[in-house]
């Protein structure tokens, strides 16, 4: 029986090297696939559509159902056969089910629903990142904060446990698509008098789903932080059985992170420029100014994601202090996560990284390079290598087991 795993080259140096490599497939795939000066030149979609129901997938293929039916196979056979699934799946989640199933009753959904209908197909991929952006939060949160209940303990197997676990989830998944997601399309879909429009225009100052997008990115951040460089350290604190522990822990997540989008919002003109601002009110008013900060406050989220998914699962939560799950560990990679993401924020915009390293071909003024949203498309596809890493080539070649 192979031994646990250990860092091929110890620390931080394997840590190093392999972050080095995860950015390089990223920026490689990137120019692929995305990069307006690459040969395919798919953003912002459908690229986003489908790195966001990669994903998802890949959460299905890994949290849930424990990697099988291939959790016995070698490296790195296990990590090519899965990632070709993955593949798979994806397109068959996009035009089968969301397309051709879902999108006979809901034509939103459907790409070719829409065009049919005169409207554009964009919408319905932007209707199914919207679920994905959802999924994000509703599919892990079973096993981070419910521990997997009802569905464990129990002697179920696989697949029959994974599958169990994915319908306990879908059941959150529709409640929160349908409060959250579907009313922004009754707004954007002027004249569907079956839809009612976004009900959170006087909360938010913006009928756009980009209100969602502010602080729900926030809750996803905190539900991946506590398994993640937290180590689960502020989980104990609650001592209830599930489900009451699950669904507090859920709705002090949101709290907390509607908190966080508040602050981002308000923090944020102190450092953007004024131009940007200014624009964006004079050319479609207040709304607009809000709907973008809302927006930013998400970005601002996903520049944490790869300092945190980084230096947990490569550096080890290493952070100079002998006991990674002390209180010490917590607060200085929590800070240290919160410094790296601002780091991280100011060469993508300041420092251009959108433009020269991307393509984003309208970053070349300062005030230009902010209200689009892009650094998030990119945050999430920059993981895209450390996630398929970590679940399906478990962690080969960077680690390797102890004899």
């Amino acid at each position: 029986m192979a031994g646990a795993l250990k860092p091929r080259w110890g620390q931080p140096l394997t840590g190093i090297i392999s972050n080095v490599v995860f950015l390089l497939v990223a920026l490689l795939t990137w120019y692929i696939f995305s990069d307006p000066r690459g040969p395919v030149g798919w953003f912002p979609y459908p690229f986003v559509m489908f790195l966001a129901i990669m994903i998802l997938v890949g959460l299905w293929q890994h949290m849930f159902l424990g990697d099988w039916p291939h959790q016995n196979m070698s490296q790195p056979a296990r990590g090519i056969v899965q990632t070709i699934e993955n593949v798979v799946l994806t397109w068959f989640v996009i035009d089968v089910v969301f397309y051709r199933i879902l999108g006979i009753g809901f034509n939103f959904l459907s790409y070719y629903g829409l065009e049919a209908a005169g409207s554009k197909g964009a919408l319905a991929q932007a209707a199914i990142v919207g679920f994905v952006l959802m999924g994000f939060f509703l599919y892990p949160v079973v096993t981070i904060f419910f521990g997997k209940w009802p569905i464990r303990p129990s002697n179920l197997e696989q697949p029959a446990a994974g599958f169990a676990e994915i319908g306990w989830a879908t059941l959150f998944e529709i409640f929160g698509y349908v409060i959250l997601i579907v009313p922004f399309f009754g707004f954007a879909l002027k004249g569907a008098p079956a839809l009612n429009p976004s009900w959170w225009t006087g909360i938010g100052g913006t009928p756009h789903v980009h209100w969602v997008f502010g602080w729900w990115e926030w809750a996803v951040i905190i539900l991946f932080m506590f398994p993640n460089v937290w180590r689960m350290k502020p989980f104990g604190l609650i001592k209830l059985p599930q489900p009451a522990k699950g669904f507090i822990y859920m709705g002090l997540t949101f709290i907390g992170a509607y908190i966080l989008a508040l602050i981002c919002i308000r923090i944020a003109p102190l450092w953007l420029p004024p131009d940007t601002i200014h624009h964006l009110f004079e050319t479609k008013g207040a709304g607009e100014v809000s709907r973008f900060l809302w927006l930013h406050s998400a970005e601002i989220a996903g520049f944490t994601l790869i300092p945190f998914l980084g230096w947990h699962h490569y550096f080890d939560d290493r952070c100079g202090v002998k006991d990674v799950d002390s209180w010490a560990g917590f607060w200085i990679r929590t800070f240290g996560v919160l410094f790296f993401a601002a780091v991280l924020y100011w060469i993508y915009y300041y420092g251009n990284f959108g433009h020269w390293a991307l393509g984003n071909h309208h970053m070349t003024e300062l005030s230009h390079r902010f209200p689009h949203g892009e650094s998030l498309v990119w945050n999430f596809w920059w993981i895209v290598p450390l996630l398929w890493n970590e679940w399906f080539f478990h962690k080969w070649p960077f680690y390797v087991h102890e004899h």
